[in-house]
C-alpha cells in the first residue's frame, strides 16, 4: 500500500471513511484488517465476529454522522486522499502508522516537492521566530516544501514565510475547529497557495493526545525535521523521537544555554543531531536524499539518541489474565513493557509470521499492546 495506485471510488472511499471513523481501529490495525480481508467492505462486513475476538466493542459511525462529515468537507472545499492514490504523498505511505484517510484543504501540489519539517517552541523568542523565518524562506526558494504543525511560536513563523511558496500545515483537531483558533485566518491563508490537513473527524476539538498523533505526520511527510528552540520537555521531542523512528535527518538549531527554551534542542546537538545555522545546511544534509526513495522507519542507534528503551522483554513472563485464544496468550507471556520487534516475537513465540500479526491485531483492538516505530510493541 505504498505504492501509487488507482483514485478509490467514492463508494470504496465511504467505506474507508466509515472504517477509520470506526471506535477502537486505528491507522496500524486498519492496514492489517484490509490486508486480511481484502477491501474495507469484508472487513465491515466481518466486524461482529472481530469484535467477538478482540473482545472490544466495535461501533461503526452512522450514516448520518459520515453525511455530514462530507457534506462539511465539500462545503469548505477539502477532499479526502487515501494511502495507495497517487496523490498521497509516498515519503508517510512508508511510515507503519500512516493515516488510511487525509483530509486536504488546499492544493496539493506542494506535497509533490520533498518536503523539509520545521517545528519547535511555542513561546518563541523573537531571535528564534526570525531565524525560523529566514530558513524557511530559504529553503521554500530552494524548491522544498515547508511543513510544520500550525501551532504558536516557530510553526507560525515557518509557516508565514512561506505561505506565497505553497506550506503544509497539519492539525491536531479536525479542518472544521482550526486549532489555535486565532490561526484560523492563517489555515485560510496557507489553503489558497498551499495545504492544510488533518486525520480526524473534520468538527474534531483537538486534546493533548492528539498533538502527538499531528507530529507524527509532520516528520512523516518530511525529509528531515529542523528543530528551533524546544525545552526539556516539549512537543517538539517528540517529534524528534518521532523523525528517527521513521528514519528522517534530525537536525537542530544551537541556542543559549541561559534560555530554558533551548535546553531540549542543545541536548539533541550534545547526542548526535545535525547542528544547523542556516539554511545551507539544512540543504547539505537533505539534497542528496531528493532523488532517492522514502527511508523505511528505523530503530534509533544507541545510545546517540535514548528516547526509547528497546531491550527485548522476556518470553517467560506469563499472562496475567487468558484471553481464551492460545496465539494471543503466546505473545501476551513474550511481550512486556518494552518494546519488541515483530522478528523477536516469531522466534519467541514459535509462530510463523501471518498467525503472530493476526494475534497482534486483536491484542491491538482489544486494547492490549502500544505499537512503536518500525513495528516494535509492547504489552499494556
Amino acid at each position: 500500500m505504498t505504492s501509487p495506485g488507482p483514485t478509490l471510488s467514492d463508494e470504496e472511499k465511504l467505506d474507508w471513511l466509515r472504517l477509520i471513523r470506526c471506535d477502537g481501529i486505528g491507522p496500524i490495525s486498519f492496514k492489517g484488517l484490509l490486508e486480511s480481508h481484502g477491501s474495507a467492505r469484508a472487513v465491515i462486513e466481518a466486524l461482529p465476529d472481530i469484535a467477538r475476538r478482540s473482545g472490544r466493542a466495535l461501533k461503526l459511525p452512522s450514516d448520518a454522522s459520515l453525511q455530514r462529515e462530507l457534506q462539511a468537507m465539500a462545503t469548505l472545499g477539502a477532499r479526502f486522499v487515501a494511502l495507495g492514490e497517487a496523490d498521497y504523498p509516498l515519503s508517510l505511505a512508508a511510515i507503519d502508522s500512516a493515516p488510511p484517510l487525509l483530509a486536504a484543504w488546499g492544493s496539493l501540489t506542494p506535497l509533490s516537492r520533498p518536503m523539509v519539517a520545521i517545528v519547535g517552541a511555542r513561546n518563541a523568542s523573537a531571535l528564534g521566530r526570525r531565524f525560523a523565518a529566514v530558513m524557511a524562506t530559504e529553503l521554500a526558494n530552494a524548491g522544498f516544501t515547508v511543513v510544520s504543525g500550525l501551532a504558536r511560536g516557530i510553526d507560525e513563523a515557518a509557516h508565514s514565510a512561506t505561505i506565497a511558496n505553497g506550506t503544509v500545515a497539519v492539525v491536531g483537531g479536525g479542518l472544521g475547529n482550526i486549532y489555535p483558533p486565532q490561526h484560523a485566518q492563517l489555515a485560510r491563508d496557507i489553503s489558497a497557495t498551499g495545504c492544510v490537513m488533518s486525520e480526524m473527524p473534520f468538527g474534531w476539538v483537538a486534546t493533548a493526545r492528539d498533538f502527538p498523533k499531528r507530529n507524527r505526520i509532520v516528520s512523516g511527510l518530511s525529509l528531515g525535521v529542523v528543530i528551533i528552540e524546544a525545552a526539556a520537555r516539549s512537543g517538539s521531542l517528540i517529534t524528534a523521537r518521532l523523525a528517527l523512528e521513521q528514519g528522517r535527518e534530525l537536525m537542530a538549531a544551537p541556542g543559549s544555554p541561559l534560555d530554558p527554551r533551548n535546553e531540549g534542542s542543545n541536548k539533541l546537538l550534545r547526542e548526535g543531531a545535525i547542528l544547523v545555522r542556516h539554511a545551507g545546511d539544512v540543504l547539505e544534509a537533505l539534497t542528496p536524499l531528493v532523488e532517492r526513495p522514502a527511508p523505511p522507519p528505523r530503530r534509533p542507534v544507541q545510545p546517540r539518541f535514548s528516547f526509547d528503551d528497546t531491550s527485548p522483554a522476556s518470553p517467560s513472563t506469563p499472562p496475567a489474565v487468558s484471553t481464551g485464544d492460545p496465539d494471543q496468550d503466546r505473545l501476551i507471556a513474550a511481550l512486556g513493557p518494552s518494546p519488541v520487534a515483530m522478528d523477536e516475537l516469531v522466534r519467541a513465540c514459535g509462530l510463523d509470521a501471518r498467525r503472530v500479526q493476526l494475534a497482534l491485531l486483536e491484542l491491538d483492538m482489544s486494547g492490549r499492546i502500544e505499537r512503536h516505530g518500525n513495528g516494535m510493541v509492547s504489552l499494556l
